[in-house]
């Protein structure tokens, strides 16, 4: 099981008061919320192993070189010769470092890569794994790694943790009229607002899904539109030479990278020792994070009755 572990943090501080707080006065309703996802994840899918991938670079640079609009409107800051800054509301930010602290004392391996947003962490160990996957996010971007052959499958938190989606490749065809092969392309023409990614101005779901399905990937759909008569419109043909640029980059940007080189530590879910345990236990007391806690370390296979 793959988590996209900023997507789920978010939700969790968006979904629970902030009023959640450790004795010091810290909130911890992000940690907290994260907590008791983990446990509902690991008991109802029962992965053999778990791994929390992280954003090492939120908006890489060779991505932004391609299309300068990708995820701008999320930059707080810029520091000449810095990387830019998400804008995060000021108490998640004090969080994510106590999120850390937490997932590595219950023993959940944290993986990220330099230059590669959590996506590519997670499409790579996807890509290069040899049993099933569950990925589990709410970002629709992650719909390419859908491959019912390999057994991958994406788990989408959008509606919310009581109304999951199992997503497989029927699914995906059935919401977007595409196979999960084709989605990158798919959200290429489409775009999509929340990463600042323009599309084909004018072509929507529905056209580029009917393209996709006449022509079968973005090249061809470009290359059909280099000549009249074949067998695309007047208009779409103009939409489609008219961001010629946009296309030959956009690729490039919308998919996942496979390819990193990644750590391969022991990601195995096991019980902690009876040190690691009561360790993690005091860290839960100090952080004040209550049942989630105790719930999350369970799941993950702990006799908590035995280290009390």
């Amino acid at each position: 099981m793959l988590l996209d572990t900023a997507s789920l943090y978010f939700r969790a501080f968006h979904g629970l008061p902030d009023t959640l707080r450790s004795p010091d006065g810290t909130p911890v309703n992000a940690v907290r919320g994260l907590l008791d996802f983990i446990a509902k994840l690991v008991t109802d899918y029962s992965p053999d192993e778990l791994i929390a991938c992280w954003d090492d670079d939120w908006r890489p640079q060779w991505r932004v070189d391609l299309i300068p609009s990708y995820k701008e409107h999320r930059v707080a800051t810029r520091r000449t010769g810095e990387p830019d800054v998400e804008q995060v509301p000021d108490l998640l930010v004090a969080q994510i470092p106590l999120i850390r602290q937490v997932l590595d004392a219950f023993g959940i391996a944290v993986v990220g890569a330099s230059d590669h947003e959590a996506d590519d962490v997670i499409g790579s160990f996807a890509s290069q794994a040899t049993g099933p996957v569950d990925v589990v996010t709410g970002d629709r971007d992650l719909f390419q790694l859908v491959d019912d052959a390999r057994e991958i499958r994406v788990i989408y938190t959008a509606r919310g943790m009581s109304k999951l989606e199992v997503l497989t490749e029927d699914v995906v065809r059935n919401k977007y009229g595409v196979s999960a092969q084709q989605y990158a392309d798919f959200a290429a023409l489409r775009g999509d607002t929340s990463d600042g990614l323009p599309g084909v101005a004018g072509v929507g779901e529905k056209t580029a899904a009917g393209l996709l399905d006449t022509f079968g990937d973005l090249d061809a759909i470009v290359a059909a539109a280099q000549e009249r008569g074949k067998g695309m419109s007047e208009s779409v043909r103009a939409k489609i030479l008219a961001a010629s640029n946009y296309l030959l980059v956009a690729p490039t940007v919308v998919e996942v990278v496979r390819t990193l080189d990644l750590p391969q530590p022991d990601f195995r879910i096991r019980p902690l020792s009876s040190e690691a345990l009561d360790a993690a236990r005091r860290l839960s007391a100090d952080l004040g994070l209550g049942g989630g806690a105790d719930r999350a370390l369970r799941a993950l296979g702990n006799d908590l009755d035995a280290s009390a």
